[in-house]
């Protein structure tokens, strides 16, 4: 392998449905940080059937090229064909840098691709950046330069590793959703689009997929809300959560969790936030009788202002918190949400 031969930053840019993911965007908008740095451009890799009208919103939000890999065998997520589809991919215009959301279809994905070029990848990164490698020189070794520095938690969150993968190409990551931006969109940006198709020849290896049926669920999407109002163990039981309910009906709020309601059953898992639920980025993020152990605060770190709530005065989430309130909940919560509704009758 000649490292040299290999250039840009390329992301996978999931859909389903023929509509863009969000984690699309936002590994766009990364790419384009990344390949910045290194005096490169940002390019798109767009797999499906019929999904070439969606190169323009690519462009809009920064890609400077989207390769199109359409086919009808591309029409529903099959880990035989798309795999095919991204490792040809590579294997032809040979990047340096290759992006995947950790979405249930990029952790499919991801690891079978990087297995088929022969390269590494860091799953699950909540941080990339461009630098040297070794970070702190070591005598007698060589230091590299320009090496993408890919960051994630390990050990149950409780310490971040940095990983790089200095001797294969492309250095491959899975990003977690929510942790990186989207640029702003430029409306009428438009970005060269470049059609290219492997071939596709069914094998013992291809599903087929008899019937799709789709979840309908009525529970809100936690990363898309501007405020969060957040309950963890201390709430006390899946009925006090009540009096947060209330607080976010008043504030046009969602309601989220942290892990440990999630495990007493209280909540559902779509709306736990954390390193092993989903990284949010509200306006304003209320952290009401949780601790704030590391796993959480991974998850919601990047909120605007984080209100935190907690009998506890010592514990953790009041070193993150813009304000804090030391008390019972029981008392705070309620108070808070008759005071907030006075003010918006008198608005």
């Amino acid at each position: 392998m000649n490292i040299q031969d290999y250039k840009g930053v390329f992301v996978f840019a999931q859909q389903v449905d023929n509509e863009l993911s969000g984690i699309a965007l936002e590994l766009v908008g990364k790419g384009k940080d990344l390949a910045k740095d290194l005096g490169t451009e940002v390019t798109a890799v767009l797999v499906g059937s019929g999904v070439k009208a969606l190169a323009d919103t690519l462009g809009e939000y920064g890609a400077d090229k989207v390769i199109v890999v359409d086919d009808p065998e591309l029409a529903e997520y099959r880990t035989e064909p798309y795999a095919h589809a991204l490792s040809s991919v590579i294997n032809e215009f040979k990047p340096e840098i290759f992006l995947v959301g950790a979405t249930a279809i990029g952790r499919d994905l991801g690891p079978r691709v990087s297995a088929r070029i022969h390269t590494g990848l860091t799953a699950d990164c909540t941080q990339l950046d461009i630098g040297d490698f070794p970070i702190n020189p070591i005598p007698g070794k060589e230091q590299l330069h320009n090496q993408l520095l890919m960051t994630r938690p390990a050990f149950g969150g409780n310490t971040i590793a940095t990983i790089a993968c200095p001797e294969f190409r492309p250095q491959m990551a899975t990003v977690r959703p929510g942790v990186m931006q989207k640029a702003p969109r430029e409306e009428g940006r438009k970005a060269e689009v470049i059609e290219f198709n492997p071939g596709f020849t069914p094998n013992d290896k291809y599903v087929e997929i008899l019937k799709v049926v789709k979840a309908v669920s009525d529970v809100a999407d936690i990363m898309d809300a501007k405020i969060l109002v957040s309950g963890g163990r201390g709430v006390g039981s899946p009925e006090n959560f009540k009096i947060l309910e209330d607080l976010a009906e008043v504030l046009g709020a969602t309601v989220s969790c942290s892990r440990a309601v999630v495990d007493a059953g209280w909540k559902p898992k779509d709306l736990q936030v954390g390193q092993t639920g989903k990284t949010v980025r509200p306006n304003v993020y209320f952290a009401i009788g949780i601790s704030g152990a590391i796993q959480h605060v991974a998850g919601m770190e990047e909120s605007d202002i984080i209100i935190a709530i907690n009998k506890d005065e010592t514990a953790p989430i009041f070193e993150v918190a813009d304000f804090g309130i030391v008390g019972d909940l029981n008392k705070i919560v309620p108070a808070l949400t008759e005071k907030l509704k006075v003010e918006m009758a008198n608005k």
